[in-house]
């Protein structure tokens, strides 16, 4: 099943274009600890059909090499150069545009504090004589009172102040809410008064970007698609590419079809995304 705004014309000519599909995850791919069943006829449909995929998530619980990992656990082989987080696009940022940053405070798990320390930075302790550059907030699933509490202090100090992601919850198959990054950052406002200086994920369109770049592609032949209409849809009509919502995560169909815009495609699966795929090339043929 699948709904979108767009004529059977338009979309055809939409879908045919698509050179590379970037991946969300959670709720896209998989959910929580379960691979959804339709994943990997999915990307094996994409390889025949000679589109390049990448994995794009605004998680940054996990380094690279977890997601490496955690994938290959689930019968996925990926390389490091196919995941790109928002711990990996943190790094960038801070190395772009504070480049005299060294020493951070990171809210941040284990995992990610260890890639930040790999790329080179210093994490300071939770002691208000122990100043850092620049403050970093994140989904942090291992998160205390007290660091919450020194985060908070940092943003109300004034030093740069930059976010992963503005998910409010992180989907699971469990039966439990994961207060993800989003609803840490507001309770900073709440309790401060400041927001981050800039929110580094999806709907920043700059990680998407960055694949364009590498890859060499256009806009129009880019699709990114995820469960989520504010971060992965929004990344999207950021960038210029074409948003593909699915169902199987955190958005219901009544959600999707209220909101303005409409997603371009809303799909139930990726599986229906690849189907749509596959039929444009039948219309108008591998090289269009």
């Amino acid at each position: 099943m699948y709904k979108t705004p767009l004529t059977p014309a338009e979309l055809t000519y939409a879908c045919s274009r698509i050179k590379h599909v970037a991946l969300d995850m959670d709720g896209t791919i998989y959910l929580g600890s379960r691979l959804f069943p339709w994943t990997i006829p999915f990307l094996e449909q994409l390889h025949s059909l000679g589109i390049t995929y990448s994995f794009l998530t605004n998680n940054p619980t996990r380094s690279t090499g977890d997601y490496v990992a955690k994938l290959k656990a689930l019968g996925i082989d990926a390389s490091p150069e196919e995941i790109y987080t928002t711990a990996v696009a943190a790094i960038d940022y801070i190395k772009i545009h504070h480049r005299n940053a060294r020493r951070l405070f990171v809210m941040g798990t284990p995992s990610m504090i260890a890639e930040f320390e790999e790329a080179g930075f210093e994490m300071t302790a939770d002691d208000p004589a122990d100043r850092p550059d620049l403050l970093v907030v994140a989904f942090d699933m291992t998160l205390t009172y007290s660091r919450l509490c020194r985060a908070a202090w940092w943003a109300s100090q004034g030093i740069p102040y930059i976010a992963t992601n503005p998910d409010r919850v992180c989907p699971t198959d469990r039966e439990v809410i994961l207060v993800d990054c989003g609803s840490m950052t507001e309770c900073i406002y709440h309790a401060t008064g400041r927001r981050p200086d800039i929110v580094i994920g999806k709907p920043n369109p700059d990680m998407l970007r960055c694949i364009m770049e590498k890859r060499g592609l256009q806009p129009d032949e880019v699709a990114m698609c995820g469960d989520r209409i504010y971060t992965d849809v929004a990344t999207a009509r950021n960038a210029g590419a074409l948003g593909v919502l699915v169902l199987s995560g955190e958005t219901s169909l009544e959600t999707a079809l209220s909101n303005d815009p409409i997603p371009p495609v809303i799909a139930d699966t990726v599986a229906t995304f690849g189907d749509l795929l596959a039929d444009s090339r039948n219309d108008y043929g591998m090289n269009a």
